[in-house]
């Protein structure tokens, strides 16, 4: 499967620049989508192109949950090496009228290991960024703060410059901007680590060696060339689409319990979950609806579902934050 399209140079990674945060200006309404696709981070993502269950570095591709044809959970792993991993992300957005709280969902049919025997990997893996966007009156709003998920843990960071500071959590870093070579902004950047697929700002992660940077786009998902490609477009996939993963949230055949992928053990021979490894666990990926930080104040799920509670935890915010939501299609479903 060749892409529909490549630019030849590639964008030099450390080009990292900070977004200016221009006085607001009144603007029309903006679509869900041209809001996600305006503020869809450039995404790193690091690859292990030799390890005995990364399918020759696609185990670290980010692909569609139902990238087999099916929304089962429990075929994904087995399913990796002989379907098309073309790039996607899912998001959703979130609304208040002093902001716009926008998820966005990596997933992997694999979360590996390579190496160390006294570990577990799993079937499926689903990792992600809360952005929070404040409304001041410009079309696209400003960027406030970010929240990822690395595993069971959390991570906060804000942009410099930013009016945001340090509240119930230490703010973990700097959240850095680059622009696309396929439109006219500058991104957030993010970057996930290969096997397990923690996910944080760049350059906390960063590429080491092998890797791909993706691109968003709205209607364009493309295939890595190899697992060594820096410029591949992720398609935008907005979780409440009709009959997309929100509508699927009690389908048994793809989740486990609330927000929890199924995931076995199945498989024979050398590329079997767990083969080689302490043990491949099931059950062990979530959803943004299923996300945890155990030792943090939101409850699990609230980082997708309640995220203005969360911007409240983690942040000491400067003026109004508005609680109560104009949109929110998980507790409001359409």
């Amino acid at each position: 499967m060749r892409k529909w399209s490549r630019i030849a140079a590639t964008v030099a990674l450390g080009a990292t620049l900070a977004v200016p945060v221009l006085p607001g200006t009144a603007a029309a309404a903006v679509s869900d989508a041209d809001l996600a696709l305006r503020w869809a981070p450039i995404h790193y993502q690091d690859v292990d192109v030799t390890g005995g269950h990364a399918i020759a570095g696609r185990a670290d591709y980010i692909t569609r949950i139902d990238f087999d044809g099916n929304w089962v959970g429990r075929d994904n792993w087995d399913h990796a090496p002989s379907y098309p991993l073309a790039a996607s992300v899912y998001y959703s957005v979130v609304t208040t009228s002093t902001h716009w709280y926008l998820t966005y969902l990596f997933y992997h049919p694999r979360d590996w290991i390579d190496h160390p025997f006294f570990e577990t990997e799993h079937e499926n893996d689903g990792e992600g960024v809360l952005f929070t966007i404040e409304r001041d009156g410009s079309q696209y709003g400003v960027l406030r703060a970010a929240v990822t998920v690395a595993h069971s843990d959390f991570y906060s960071y804000t942009p410099a410059g930013s009016t945001w500071t340090t509240g119930g959590e230490t703010v973990d870093g700097t959240l850095q901007f680059q622009s696309s070579p396929h439109d006219s902004f500058q991104h957030p950047v993010t970057a996930q680590e290969t096997h397990g697929h923690g996910l944080k700002a760049y350059p906390q992660y960063n590429i080491n060696g092998d890797g791909i940077v993706y691109y968003s786009s709205a209607t364009v998902s493309e295939l890595p060339a190899n697992g060594d490609d820096r410029d591949v477009r992720y398609k935008l996939v907005n979780i409440f689409a009709a009959g997309g993963l929100w509508a699927q949230r009690s389908n048994t055949a793809l989740f486990a319990s609330w927000g929890t992928f199924a995931g076995d053990d199945a498989g024979s021979g050398s590329d079997a979950c767990g083969s080689g490894t302490w043990d491949c666990t099931t059950n062990s990926a979530n959803a943004p609806w299923g996300w945890d930080d155990a030792d943090d104040v939101p409850g699990r799920g609230e980082l997708a579902t309640d995220p203005a509670r969360v911007a409240a935890a983690y942040f000491t915010v400067p003026g109004a934050l508005a609680r109560t939501y104009e949109v929110n299609h998980y507790t409001n479903p359409a």
